[in-house]
């Protein structure tokens, strides 16, 4: 494909994100020693400005890696090989979580819920009783359907036990409330190139005492890279166990500065205004909102595309046409959904623009609006 010349290019999708220009200077800051007293200032105030994000008062660790990465760090360094594992699979990514799990030798249960919907915590409980669990895995914000997990139920189901709670909130971190501590998960972990504003290539992870106590133990999984004993003995000195990249926490660093300059309120309120503008104006064109609207996403839309149409041909043509990159789907909603991103620093103008080169778009393919820009009006109308 070859984009217009004659738009600007605009990066929609649901991460990775269009980098704010200050973040972006940031990240082109001159080189300095990774383990010098300058590193050690840009990591305190990361550690203490991201923490309130987790929503936790434990040590979140730092990691060279994407969120797949981290994933796989959460698991490596709790579970021992045929150990039992109960994976909550909504959707692509938590199928790529239980898999993580089996090729690291885990005995894997999975709960499958159909894609759209969010896990049903009645569910999970009764699961609870048939076996005991060394983890449950499941995905905060699944933004391959745009499903939000309750996980303050489930961290309620697993008061008083053993079984520790580990979260990809890849996709949720900062673009919505998490309440690590109080909700009773145990690790969460994130990447950088979502709600965080900043180029791929960050893993974080956030560790509690409950899971700290299993992690310390000599018969888990091998480990070298990805271990958090090792994480963790360097968290509280300001530094990471192995070369950080610090370019990009160079960028970290002024993004959670922004964060906390518009003040986390007041980000979370603007990222679930924008996606219900943004959701209503795609159900206004005909694009109706996929799965369950109780539990839709605040940093993903996803719309179902309507018969006979496809998805391909509409990322096509908003790409080709209007230089927008939006996403449809690499897994079995293929051609039958479109994502967008509502997640970082985007506004009103956005979502309108958007929904203006959508509308453009699935007329330009055979598909009938109700009435010209009423997408756009719809998307005013739920602003107001």
């Amino acid at each position: 494909m070859t984009s217009s010349p004659s738009y600007p290019y605009r990066l929609r999708l649901p991460g990775p994100i269009s980098i704010p220009e200050r973040i972006r200077q940031a990240t082109a800051r001159p080189i300095v020693n990774h383990r010098g007293p300058e590193m050690r200032v840009v990591l305190e105030e990361i550690q203490r400005l991201i923490q309130p994000l987790f929503g936790t008062q434990a040590p979140v660790l730092t990691f060279g890696s994407s969120g797949t990465g981290v994933m796989e760090a959460s698991l490596v360094n709790v579970l021992a090989p045929g150990e039992k594992v109960l994976a909550l699979a909504h959707g692509q990514f938590g199928d790529r979580y239980a898999q993580i799990a089996r090729a690291l030798g885990a005995e894997v249960d999975v709960i499958e819920t159909e894609w759209g919907w969010a896990p049903d915590p009645a569910v999970v409980a009764a699961k609870l009783e048939t076996a005991d669990y060394r983890a449950v895995i499941t995905v905060h914000n699944e933004s391959s359907t745009g499903a939000v997990t309750d996980l303050a139920a489930i961290g309620e189901l697993l008061r008083g036990r053993d079984t520790l709670f580990l979260v990809d909130s890849v996709s949720g971190l900062a673009g919505m409330e998490l309440r690590q501590d109080e909700w009773g998960v145990d690790i969460v972990v994130t990447g950088s190139q979502k709600a965080l504003m900043c180029p791929p290539g960050l893993g974080f992870a956030s560790v509690s005492e409950k899971a700290r106590k299993v992690i310390e133990r000599d018969d888990r999984c091998p480990r070298f890279y990805l271990d958090m004993r090792k994480a963790l003995a360097t968290v509280d000195k300001h530094e990471t166990a192995f070369t950080c990249p610090v370019s990009l926490l160079f960028g970290m660093q002024e993004a959670l500065r922004a964060i906390h300059e518009e003040g986390l309120p007041q980000v979370f309120a603007r990222h679930k205004r924008l996606s219900d503008a943004l959701r209503a104006g795609c159900v206004a064109l005909g694009l109706p909102a996929f799965g369950d609207p109780a539990t839709a996403s605040r940093t993903v839309v996803v719309a179902a595309v309507p018969e006979p149409l496809t998805a391909g041909p509409i990322v096509k043509h908003m790409y080709e046409t209007y230089n927008t990159v939006i996403a449809g789907a690499r897994n079995k909603l293929n051609g039958r959904v479109v994502r967008i991103g509502t997640m970082g620093q985007i506004s009103e103008a956005d979502i309108l623009t958007d929904l203006h080169y959508l509308e453009l778009s699935l007329t330009a393919l055979g598909h009938k609006v109700p009435a010209p820009g009423c997408g756009v009006a719809a998307a005013i109308a739920s602003l107001r």
